[in-house]
């Protein structure tokens, strides 16, 4: 299916270094000009299980895993047990031939190098943890590759350690490298493309998200961590001191996100981020955030539930939950970037859209999303500005004679101040109020009326928002077939479009709330819809129907807590056209 991708697939026990070693090779080959996308599968275990990563390359953007693996690097007995029937015809398979019994090659005309993984890792000095680097080393002469430019990145990513784990570390690669070139018949190679790039960003979606809010000027990251959101936290705290954020992690999420309502309150950008389970302590938190119109940015990483289900798994299962959570009625907005670069700029654009509408706006992610490396040109900062909303300055103030925090306005927008303003005070409660904060009771049903409607009135000034994206349509205009995804989904639908001229792809960014004459534009010329989704029951597709009327013919959905690979959505949409 893919003649002009590539895929390498580690596999081990946990520990035995396989995402080291696949990150070396992503970042390796973007130096190199090449494209890739790269994942780890792993459990949810401290110790032990079966751990892999593996690196899609190309000399043409690609933008996503593919199942079919072509070159296997074995740690153990289950890399071969699990992953054999991913192979591809002439795949290769280096392996540790001291621990692993290669079965009988059925169909399938493998290539097959056994190396002494262990004992040269030994010879090293450094045990048996050097193995994924002898295995790397290995994989480099599969790839036609010399060892310079995997001796620079080593030297870099294990700095902090010292000469003597470098020094170990390029003995291995050596060593791999030396017997593979000795003993292989033949090579993978992949030409770089003619406009040579070899400056793009190796980055996750969450490091997306992180960088994103650093260029948007947040100056607070509260934070309980919980997989698959937890990098966010380790890369902000990273860059903590460089860009002046006060980063934090409390005591639970319930603290985390009343915190980050405490900084927003006193004027800084905020955000806090979790998953499915942090979420569901911080509606309580969300609501607060929304009666007293104090914007907050919320991230929402996803994975399989209900309850604990499958933590470090993939699923786009929380679609319902974040557009409905919490108690009572309010807007906000939930935003799904569809790959890392999306992520860093809609990060961007959510501080804005929360200041200049003063509600939560959540940024849902996944862990495919979350986790997986792409290749990206630089991000540009400048492209990220800066809009406070109705923050009003002392000079503002100072023109205002009776100022009211909850004035009832045509547009539901309120101005806002901040602590330590002069005639800038107002009452911030839980409680329903009025325009000065002041709480009220049911028997003032006209306040309680009023401002329940001025806050919905902010709803048509978001719809018409020329910065909250529309969907994106890639492919032909008029196609026979029209796919309908949201969020992660993009990348592996992408990649199969390039296997299906007929089809094309509506993309979308902003999931809640839905603009119905974008959306109709967007879908004008099609013919026949079909939904795409990490989900059981479609749940985009459903809310597409409530929100606009349009309604879908048929849903492909997964949620075994894996993303979709592109060969199973061209697969499935032969079935369909049939």
């Amino acid at each position: 299916m893919k003649s002009s991708v590539l895929t390498w697939k580690i596999g081990g026990q946990a520990g035995d270094g396989q995402q080291t070693a696949g990150l070396i090779l992503s970042k390796l080959f973007s130096r190199k000009g090449l494209f890739i996308f790269d994942i780890s599968d792993f459990p949810s275990l401290i110790r032990s299980g079966h751990v892999t990563y593996q690196v899609s390359v190309a000399n043409q953007p690609v933008t996503a895993a593919y199942q079919q693996v072509d070159i296997l690097l074995a740690l153990n007995q289950e890399t071969i047990d699990y992953h054999q029937a991913e192979l591809a015809d002439q795949a290769l398979i280096l392996y540790d031939q001291n621990l692993i019994k290669i079965p009988p090659r059925r169909k399938k005309q493998w290539q097959i190098l056994g190396l002494p993984l262990s004992e040269m890792s030994r010879q090293t000095g450094g045990g048996n943890l050097a193995r994924n680097i002898v295995g790397l080393g290995a994989t480099l002469a599969a790839f036609g590759l010399d060892l310079t430019l995997a001796q620079k990145i080593i030297a870099e990513m294990f700095a902090d350690k010292g000469p003597k784990i470098v020094q170990i570390d390029h003995q291995a690669l050596q060593l791999g490298y030396d017997y593979a070139k000795k003993n292989l018949k033949t090579t993978f190679k992949l030409s770089p493309p003619k406009n040579l790039d070899s400056n793009r960003l190796v980055v996750t979606g969450n490091e997306a998200v992180a960088l994103g809010a650093i260029a948007a000027g947040c100056k607070l990251h509260v934070h309980y961590p919980m997989s698959p959101s937890s990098s966010i936290l380790h890369t902000l705290a990273a860059w903590a001191s460089r860009s002046g954020m006060v980063v934090k992690q409390p005591e639970d999420e319930i603290s985390a996100i009343n915190t980050a309502i405490g900084g927003a309150y006193v004027g800084v950008r905020a955000m806090t981020a979790t998953s499915g389970g942090g979420f569901a302590l911080m509606t309580e938190g969300l609501a607060l955030a929304a009666m007293t119109e104090t914007p907050l940015v919320v991230v929402v990483s996803q994975r399989p539930g209900p309850a604990t289900g499958l933590p470090t798994w993939s699923e786009q299962g929380d679609l319902n939950f974040v557009v409905h959570a919490s108690h009572g009625e309010f807007p906000r907005i939930v935003l799904a970037p569809g790959d890392a670069e999306e992520a860093f700029y809609l990060t961007g654009q959510a501080f804005n859209l929360a200041e200049i509408y003063q509600l939560p706006v959540i940024i849902l992610l996944d862990k495919y999303l979350s986790d997986s490396h792409q290749a990206f040109g630089e991000f540009d900062s400048k492209k990220i500005t800066i809009n406070r909303g109705q923050l009003l300055s002392q000079s503002q103030l100072n023109q205002i004679k009776n100022f009211k925090r909850y004035l009832l306005t045509k547009n539901g927008i309120s101005p806002r101040s901040l602590p330590g303003q002069k005639g800038g005070v107002y009452l911030a409660n839980s409680d329903e109020h009025d325009e000065k904060g002041f709480s009220i009771e049911g028997w003032q049903p006209e306040m309680r009326l009023a401002q329940v409607e001025k806050r919905w009135r902010k709803l048509p000034q978001i719809l018409a928002d020329k910065n909250l994206p529309p969907p994106k349509l890639y492919g032909p205009k008029t196609a026979a077939l029209t796919l309908v995804g949201w969020g992660s989904v993009k990348g592996p639908v992408l990649e199969a479009l390039k296997l299906l001229p007929q089809v094309n792809f509506l993309h979308f960014t902003a999931v809640y709330p839905l603009a119905v004459d974008k959306i109709k534009k967007g879908l004008a010329g099609t013919k026949k819809l079909i939904a795409i989704e990490n989900n059981y029951q479609g749940q985009f597709a459903d809310l597409l129907f409530q929100q606009t009327g349009i309604k879908v013919a048929q849903k492909i959905t997964k949620y075994s807590g894996r993303q979709f690979y592109p060969e199973e959505i061209v697969s499935e949409l032969k079935k369909i056209s049939k």
